[in-house]
């Protein structure tokens, strides 16, 4: 499962880059609400593809599910698996891999297939839906949750506010923001073989809590989260810190729906799809 080193996804140094678990603290609750909503039974196979450090495996775990994990991130696989064996979920494995090359998992090998907010990072999108509709048995499903482009909340506008203070991307480059698109996730999933009315598109709201003021969470995202890190460290080049922080705290502080001034609750909006094998 490990990426091949002369092919290695270039999302790997971004997402190694700080330490994703602490962002990932403030997603816990509604990735268990997500995977509620699944209905997971004992014994069910899933894979949990772009895991991080199991926001949703770890539900999937705890709901009987045998679930195999796969992150690009070597950091976040070691996470992940400290936290299955710190929780006892002897079911959950974690390991390091590619969204776009699962080589070594088998045909048909899963009844579910989950991505939220994962394998949409991965370089070559095509790929990736075929990848996982390879590894999904017949009559199983596939789940991404994605962020979608120009939308008003919190995640799509962080990204775009960050992408004015960085570089121009190399050519080539697919926004995994793409993802967010219906048109490009029947077209993808249309050229690894499933037909337009076996896919589901709907908007749904994923909720980042975080029990603290939005101006620490902005802080954490500022210290931990890779695209953020990059930047400011881009805008420190342009002596445009303060500007990039002024933004990103009007924000979050505008998307902020906490009773308290002292908690930070921001529902952004994803595209939820499902595939229907």
């Amino acid at each position: 499962m490990n990426p091949n080193p002369n092919q290695a996804n270039p999302n790997q140094a971004l997402w190694e880059k700080g330490d994703f678990t602490q962002i990932a603290a403030s997603m816990r609750e509604s990735g268990d609400a997500l995977v509620q909503s699944l209905g997971i039974t004992k014994g069910m196979r899933v894979l949990d593809l772009g895991c991080g450090d199991g926001t949703t495996a770890v539900p999937e775990a705890r709901r009987g599910a045998d679930v195999l994990g796969v992150d690009i991130s070597r950091n976040l696989v070691e996470a992940a698996n400290g936290r299955a064996k710190e929780l006892g979920l002897s079911n959950l494995v974690v390991r390091q891999g590619d969204a776009c090359n699962l080589q070594g998992l088998e045909v048909g090998q899963f009844d579910l297939v989950v991505s939220i907010f994962g394998a949409m990072f991965a370089p070559k999108p095509f790929d990736v839906a075929k990848e996982m509709v390879r590894v999904t048995r017949s009559g199983g499903r596939i789940v991404m949750g994605n962020w979608i482009p120009n939308d008003p909340t919190l995640v799509a506008q962080l990204l775009k506010i960050s992408s004015a203070y960085t570089p121009p991307p190399p050519e080539g480059f697919i926004s995994p923001m793409t993802w967010g698109v219906e048109a490009n996730v029947v077209e993808r999933f249309g050229a690894a073989g499933v037909p337009k009315e076996r896919i589901a598109l709907a908007r749904d709201t994923y909720t980042f809590e975080y029990p603290a003021p939005p101006s620490e969470l902005v802080a954490a995202f500022r210290k931990y989260y890779g695209p953020t890190m990059n930047a400011f460290e881009a805008a420190a080049k342009t002596g445009r810190e303060g500007e990039l922080d002024k933004e990103l705290n009007e924000l979050f502080a505008r998307e902020n729906r906490a009773a308290s001034k002292d908690k930070t609750s921001i529902p952004a909006t994803f595209l939820r799809v499902t595939v229907t094998r």
